[in-house]
């Protein structure tokens, strides 16, 4: 499900900004970005991502701002002076005297190295980006709450669609075996009045049987009425729902499936070719369900 958290805070002259997105996936994906200072935080954020959310793929960013030079870096003075040695005798030996540039030197490796903040300092920096990041998940949490009351409707008025096909399907299975027998009579009693021959009832009355035996669908239309009871109910819980729902869905497709490969007709076929259609929309949607 899709969402979009942020928040921010400051602490002792440094302002923290977190941000957090998600797009819909069937599993669980993080990408989490930290300035390299807070490296050692990738870990409890992963943690807070995994506890509030379960599908998705989530983008973390945590940014900052007024930053004072002590925080951002450390400068090591003693390469950098050995550097500046280094350049005035090169400069003397050449024969050179100009002026040396410490903006310049300070771009080179190893002379500017990340600050590494002490105990009580990670410990302090910990607490605050972790409480600032969990209002940031609260608000997404929020906002895919609101798309999933939404969805959730959306996914009803398709099992309404459902049960309408099913009960069509459900009628119109009476009445199928009483025009096979029917059509059945007719075509022998045709056949037979050419041949001066007479039919045994009996006979027929098993083929009619055999026929009733193998169309027989009223187990699958029960099964089917049971599955969209359970996927409402599903989506009504105060629970992750999305593998449940899924599972429901293709338990569906399932036995739309059994209902068309055993129904010997035509209007029963057209019913299920619509419900696979509304099935199909379900198992989609049902992907982005958390």
């Amino acid at each position: 499900m899709t969402g979009y958290g942020r928040a921010q805070g400051e602490i002792d002259g440094t302002s923290y900004t977190v941000e957090v997105k998600s797009v819909n996936n069937r599993y669980f994906k993080t990408i989490i970005k930290l300035p390299e200072l807070f490296a050692f935080l990738e870990e409890d954020i992963e943690k807070l991502l995994r506890k509030n959310l379960s599908r998705g793929t989530v983008n973390y960013a945590l940014r900052l701002r007024d930053i004072s030079a002590n925080v951002l870096f450390n400068i090591d003075e003693t390469a950098l002076q050995a550097v500046v040695e280094k350049l005035n005798r090169a400069g003397a030996a050449a024969g050179s005297k100009g002026a040396i540039d410490i903006g310049n030197l300070l771009s080179l490796p190893g002379i500017v190295r990340p600050a590494i903040p002490d105990e009580e300092m990670t410990k302090k920096t910990r607490e605050s980006v972790l409480g600032i990041s969990r209002e940031a998940v609260d608000k997404l949490k929020q906002m895919r709450a609101a798309e999933g009351k939404f969805l959730e409707e959306e996914l009803k008025g398709h099992c309404r669609a459902i049960e309408k096909d099913l009960k069509s399907i459900g009628a119109r299975s009476e009445t199928v075996i009483q025009e096979y027998a029917k059509k059945l009579r007719q075509r022998v009693d045709r056949l037979l009045a050419e041949a001066k021959l007479k039919l045994d009832e009996e006979t027929l009355a098993r083929e009619v049987a055999i026929f009733a035996d193998r169309s027989d669908i009223s187990e699958e239309i029960a099964r089917m009425d049971s599955h969209l009871q359970q996927f409402v109910q599903s989506c009504q819980l105060n629970e992750q729902a999305g593998r449940r729902l899924d599972f429901i869905s293709q338990e569906m497709l399932r036995e739309a499936n059994t209902i068309a490969s055993k129904a010997s007709d035509r209007d029963i076929t057209r019913c299920v070719v619509d419900m696979k259609c509304w099935i199909e929309r379900i198992k989609e949607q049902v992907q982005n369900v958390e």
